[in-house]
């Protein structure tokens, strides 16, 4: 049984053969890669085996394909809900405790109502169970400390963060350019 287009996406690595994005990782449909092949904006640096047809050429589908024109990273990360949590690796800055994002929320460490603002620097993850123990109380009232001082993080390094949480899926041809520069163990 051959499988669909749809479950051929492309990896989308920079000019510099680095993924765009790790988190969420950069994938484009087939339907975009084809395109970008053609319009000659990317370079197709791996295959499936699936082949697409038109009535006057055949071509295998990419899927590692890189750009032509390096995308420089942006200097300052959105400050988004998930940016925070993927800041603060997805874990409860309170317990400790990892857990799925539908169980995560973010909490002020000086709750806005006592003057605390939306900011990177008076933001952390938290677990619900924290959120709620801690309520409307500045740290020391609570006795619960961010185990790390909240801080805007740069872009590079909420990419080496996404780095250690691997989507569902990877296709073979996708691993040495997701993880080239990771350190290998010594034996």
């Amino acid at each position: 049984m051959t499988a669909s287009p749809e479950s051929c996406p492309a990896l989308v690595l920079n000019a510099d053969f680095r993924p765009l994005s790790y988190f969420p990782l950069s994938l484009w449909p087939w339907q975009e890669a084809v395109k970008a092949v053609f319009l000659d904006r990317v370079n197709i640096v791996s295959e499936y085996e699936h082949v697409v047809r038109s009535p006057r050429l055949q071509m295998r589908l990419p899927s590692v394909i890189s750009l032509k024109e390096f995308i420089p990273l942006a200097r300052r990360p959105a400050f988004t809900r998930f940016n925070v949590f993927l800041r603060d690796r997805f874990s409860c800055q309170y317990c400790g405790e990892a857990n799925a994002t539908h169980n995560l929320t973010f909490d002020h460490v000086v709750p806005r109502s006592r003057g605390g603002r939306t900011l990177w620097t008076n933001v952390v993850t938290a677990c619900q169970t924290c959120n709620l123990l801690k309520g409307n109380r500045l740290p020391r009232q609570a006795s619960m400390y961010p185990r790390t001082h909240p801080y805007q993080p740069t872009t590079i390094e909420l990419q080496e963060n996404g780095r250690g949480f691997p989507p569902n899926y990877l296709h073979e041809s996708w691993r040495d350019f997701l993880y080239w520069d990771t350190e290998l163990e010594q034996v």
